[in-house]
């Protein structure tokens, strides 16, 4: 196969051998692909800092029969100094793209728009253009939407029926009516489901006042349902710190 180019957000990296890495990439044209850095770890790399965690990059890459091998990369978006400066930030980008990894599914499968999400979430995110907690909620809302896993939030999740609903069920798909609640199914604040849905579908001027214990809720029941999904817990979920009173910026895109 010839050499290929495509755009991509980095993921993850480790370590192979005694000066090259594995770099774990989320690519707008190929999906999630695995190629090696060549002597990426030598103080005269020709890569630089350009393949670290975040950061979003236009890459030459060789195929291989395991792994792909980058021979150029060029960064179009560094994310890296910014989320890296602020540990809020930081455990946040973790965990949108351990999100985007966990949702790629498998190698080489087209994921375009989740490519896209990604770059926008980790853009709004090192600009600091709203509170982080909000922007990974509205990623994650969006992306479990992508893989056909969005809660129902405005009618019941079982029969359909037009809401609002009260009660919310993570094994049941969402917002369940009175009919169909199911035992254990929790019962969120008033406002909680209208912010899950505002998030979802970008509309920022509905999350301006909303307070904090209906943001928490909110949060909590996206991660419920995204981990219940994933069958799994997200590694990075249990670090991030809630940020302080945030004064809204400019509108992302």
């Amino acid at each position: 196969m010839r050499l290929y180019r495509d755009e991509a957000v980095v993921l993850r990296t480790h370590k192979l051998g005694e000066a090259d890495r594995i770099i774990t990439l989320l690519t707008r044209e190929h999906g999630l692909v695995r190629a090696v850095a060549k002597g990426i770890r030598r103080t005269r790399s020709k890569f630089g800092a350009r393949l670290e965690p975040f950061a979003h990059v236009d890459l030459h890459l060789y195929p291989g029969r395991n792994l792909d091998t980058i021979t150029q990369a060029h960064t179009l978006h560094g994310f890296c100094d910014e989320l890296a400066a602020d540990y809020g930030r930081y455990t946040t980008g973790c965990a949108i793209v351990e999100t985007a990894e966990r949702l790629a599914g498998e190698e080489r499968a087209p994921a375009a728009r989740l490519h896209q999400l990604t770059v926008g979430a980790l853009s709004a995110l090192a600009e600091d253009r709203r509170p982080r907690e909000l922007i990974l909620d509205a990623f994650l809302l969006r992306a479990m939407s992508y893989a056909g896993w969005m809660p129902s939030l405005g009618e019941c999740a079982r029969c359909g029926r037009p809401g609002p609903h009260r009660a919310f069920h993570v094994a049941a798909g969402g917002a369940v009516c009175v009919l169909c609640r199911p035992p254990g199914a929790a019962t969120p604040a008033s406002g909680v489901l209208e912010l899950m849905e505002a998030l979802y579908r970008g509309d920022w001027e509905a999350t301006a006042g909303v307070g904090d214990s209906v943001r928490r809720q909110a949060s909590g029941l996206t991660a419920a349902h995204l981990q219940w999904h994933l069958e799994r817990q997200l590694r990075t979920l249990p670090l991030i710190e809630r940020s302080a009173p945030h004064s809204v910026g400019s509108e992302p895109s």
